[in-house]
């Protein structure tokens, strides 16, 4: 058996193990939900659960390094500071500033610790240097300014675009599975070829799996902003790794990132905070159009499922069409996410 499909399954089998066990440990250490807050009928869920994938992915991304690098020790403290942090906002609510600079933080963690690319493929040709600029530092080295300002935004943008996105239970489980298959199969590709990120990208892929069985509805379990966030992580930071995949990650993941770009400038333009929360994603207003949670998920998984495969053929120039056609399709939704409802008459 490969070594990619094995921790997959090591990674399915120890989550799945964890998940198991929370249904009768979580509730005697009172780890619920409170149901209560969002108007929801339903008892209290063990919750957080995305601090077992957590823990799961930790101790096999360790078991698979012959030696950590400085890099994988900076994705690690990156995760643990996320890890502490959300698992105390999924109880104690930190205003919006305080999860907002640490997730920056994070994001220059990643990158000073090298998880970076220094250059983007523009579609019309040529290339985009992000190295142009650098920014002396002791200790890390010199720093790629812009290089920099793209990690940060783009770990933003992955984690905050999760987090929302996991206003349905399931969705951001189901996912990452579409996208850390895509990515793992892409870094197995004879053109790229590594080998390395594939094993991560698997890790995650049977974690997430785990988590499906879980969390899909009706759900058993809650992973929690620790679960969605750590997930929006990961594939954020794995699509920049060793090597750009970000435009393969864009149109894997471009449901929740086009969606969460679309309620960003919605509140600015509205005068509200963009962090925030709030029942403007296209999920919650499909919803409110009669949508069920399965066909919902089902509409994000076809979309990332056939944009991610047709992403895995295309080259540069390829992959700028199908984000235009993505948009288009995202721009589709949302208008007829804002129409009104037609009642016929029975």
């Amino acid at each position: 058996m490969s070594p990619t499909l094995t921790f997959a399954l090591y990674g399915f089998g120890i989550c799945a193990l964890l998940h198991l066990a929370a249904l009768t440990i979580f509730p005697k250490l009172k780890l619920l939900d409170r149901p209560g807050k969002y108007q929801l009928s339903r008892l209290p869920l063990p919750y957080p659960t995305g601090i077992l994938t957590i823990i799961t992915f930790l101790i096999l991304f360790i078991v698979t390094r012959d030696a950590l690098t400085f890099q994988d020790k900076g994705l690690i403290t990156c995760i643990v500071i996320l890890a502490v942090i959300t698992f105390i906002d999924d109880f104690k609510n930190l205003p919006a500033w305080t999860r907002l600079l640490v997730q920056i933080i994070i994001g220059f963690l990643l990158f000073a610790t090298g998880t970076r690319i220094y250059t983007i493929t523009n579609p019309l040709g040529g290339i985009i240097k992000l190295d142009t600029l650098d920014i002396a530092s002791q200790f890390f080295g010199p720093l790629p300014m812009w290089s920099g300002v793209f990690t940060i935004i783009w770990i933003l943008l992955t984690m905050n675009a999760f987090n929302w996105f996991d206003g349905i239970p399931g969705q951001v489980s189901v996912l990452s599975i579409i996208g850390s298959l895509a990515i793992g199969i892409l870094a197995l590709s004879s053109r790229v070829n590594q080998p390395e990120i594939a094993v991560i990208a698997f890790i995650i892929l049977g974690c997430a799996v785990a988590s499906a069985v879980f969390d899909f509805p009706p759900n058993k379990v809650v992973m929690g902003d620790t679960g969605a966030m750590f997930f929006g992580l990961m594939l954020g930071a794995l699509s920049i790794y060793a090597g750009g995949k970000v435009a393969t990650a864009l149109l894997v993941l471009g449901v929740p990132l086009i969606d969460a770009i679309f309620v960003i400038f919605r509140r600015i333009r509205e005068g509200r905070s963009p962090f925030k929360g709030g029942d403007d994603h296209l999920h919650h207003r499909l919803l409110k159009k009669g949508w069920t949670e399965r066909q919902v998920i089902l509409l994000t998984a076809g979309l990332g499922s056939a944009f991610g495969i047709t992403a895995l053929f295309l080259n540069t120039f390829g992959k700028f069409v199908a984000i235009i056609l993505l948009l288009i399709v995202m721009l589709l939704l949302s208008r007829h996410a804002r129409s009104p409802s037609v009642h016929r008459p029975q």
